[in-house]
């Protein structure tokens, strides 16, 4: 019966590669595939990694196989214990190590792309679609007015100090135009949050007491869901919002109506000119 443990070991690997190839058609894979171009080179560095890791486990699992086979017979004689091979040592040593620093190496390019502000497009920066701040258990919108326009960053960094009067404000409704690059500037008014985007592949942490850039670019326009990704209190499972990706006539034109509809005071120009009208008879 202990040489049959080789079977065991042997069929390890074909079960997981087998379930591995068919989890996608399946629907047990990413639950959509990535609709930002950043979004899709991430999930090129995870299945890099996936065929890096999917290798060393049939490679071992194999060797397992084989060792319990050709050794689990009986065998004549004493048995010979040694103290191990160095050689063997340093391989199994330096080849993990050669394959981490190749990885690390290999994906600096995409996280620099995506986590260093110099590389941003400085258009998007310049003019970011909106602030949000994270708090128990919401995601707080606040948009600059539709015909602002920001000369330099010094007047963003005004205009996220002192909000305007003229801001627009929604609650877990970010509205973004599709096809380019778009900016917000994510802050946490209580506890540590993480803005995360599934579908776009995009996750940040917001940090009390910090202002964090977040630059990324929505390929199709469709809802996207919006959650956070940190255990922030007993309302986290419950701290949903979403991301309204429209071209961008449709988002100014949502701008537009947003504030139509935030600073109407519920008084119709009709209304206003009959009082007044029967103010000056009185």
């Amino acid at each position: 019966m202990g040489r049959l443990w080789w079977l065991f070991f042997l069929a390890w690997p074909i079960v997981a590669v087998g379930w591995s190839w068919a989890a996608p058609s399946q629907g047990w894979w990413f639950p959509t595939a990535a609709m930002s171009p950043l979004g899709a080179e991430i999930d090129n560095l995870f299945y890099l990694i996936l065929v890096i890791v999917s290798i060393v486990f049939v490679a071992t699992n194999a060797a397992l196989a084989y060792v319990i086979w050709r050794f689990s017979r009986p065998q004549e004689g004493k048995g010979w214990f040694f103290h191990g091979s160095h050689n063997l040592e340093v391989l199994w040593t330096i080849a993990p190590a050669g394959i981490l620093l190749f990885i690390s190496l290999y994906q600096l390019d995409v996280w620099a792309r995506f986590r260093i502000k110099r590389n941003a497009d400085q258009q998007a920066m310049l003019q970011p679609i909106a602030e949000v701040t994270a708090r128990q258990f919401e995601w707080r919108i606040r948009y600059p007015a539709p015909d602002r326009k920001f000369k330099n960053e010094k007047e963003v960094e005004d205009w996220l100090k002192n909000p305007r009067p003229d801001d627009l404000h929604t609650v877990n409704d970010l509205h973004v135009p599709t096809g380019r690059n778009v900016a917000i500037h994510l802050r946490s008014e209580d506890v540590l949050h993480s803005f995360f985007l599934p579908d776009l592949r995009v996750k940040q942490d917001a940090v009390p007491g910090l202002v964090i850039p977040v630059w990324f670019e929505a390929n199709a326009s469709k809802n996207y869901e919006l959650v956070c990704a940190e255990l922030c209190g007993w309302g986290h499972y419950k701290m949903k919002g979403r991301v309204v990706a429209q071209q961008e006539p449709e988002f100014r034109q949502y701008l537009q109506e947003l504030a139509i509809h935030q600073f109407d005071d519920g008084v119709s120009k009709a209304d206003g000119d009959q009082q007044d009208s029967q103010g000056e008879d009185e």
